[in-house]
């Protein structure tokens, strides 16, 4: 059964490695749902965010995939319920919703929505929430004539508490365990 996951990709900043995560799904007809890149709490190592609907089996092995590539630390994937995500979201709107129309201000307020520009031609309302609620608010705007849209994928981070750093020093730890094993049977 598909379902959404949450793929986090550990590496440093390195150039085309996006590009060749990418093409792991690109290969497989899986569609990105959508993508981010970031800084995470340690300094040098980026987070590339990465949504994805498959079924378990796929996801198990697409991760996988994906910490072949030398530049990958760890990668995880985690359902809905593992992660705590939110999107931001744009909506521009004719200026005559917020002149003529107090259902417009009740809808914003409602949705707990933010003007975060008014211009003659147009307001720029802020909601930052889940993708459910961003695409709800999308409709109720649309009956005052949505002129732009723009939302950004999904921030996530997640429930379990093990953390980066954790994971970075037993992969150091496990490294050293590798070369101390090569160096004692002889092999460099």
């Amino acid at each position: 059964m598909k379902q959404t996951y949450t793929i986090s990709v550990f590496s440093e900043d390195i150039v085309g490695l996006l590009n060749r995560v990418t093409i792991i799904f690109t290969r497989r007809h899986i569609n990105i749902e959508n993508i981010i890149t970031s800084e995470t709490e340690v300094k040098g190592i980026y987070r590339y965010t990465i949504v994805v609907t498959v079924e378990k089996e796929r996801i198990e092995k697409i991760v996988k995939l994906i910490e072949k590539q030398v530049e990958v630390m760890k990668a995880f994937y985690h359902s809905d319920d593992e992660i705590i995500s939110r999107e931001i979201a744009l909506y521009k709107v004719s200026s005559e919703a917020i002149n003529q129309n107090e259902e417009f201000q009740r809808i914003i307020n409602f949705y707990g929505a933010k003007i975060i520009s008014i211009s003659y031609d147009f307001v720029v309302v802020e909601k930052t929430s889940s993708e459910e609620k961003i695409k709800k608010l999308f409709q109720e705007l649309e009956k005052f004539g949505i002129l732009e849209f723009s939302r950004s994928g999904r921030v996530a981070i997640t429930k379990p508490m093990k953390t980066l750093s954790n994971y970075l020093k037993e992969i150091e730890y496990n490294s050293k365990i590798t070369i101390k094993t090569k160096n004692k049977h002889g092999k460099n």
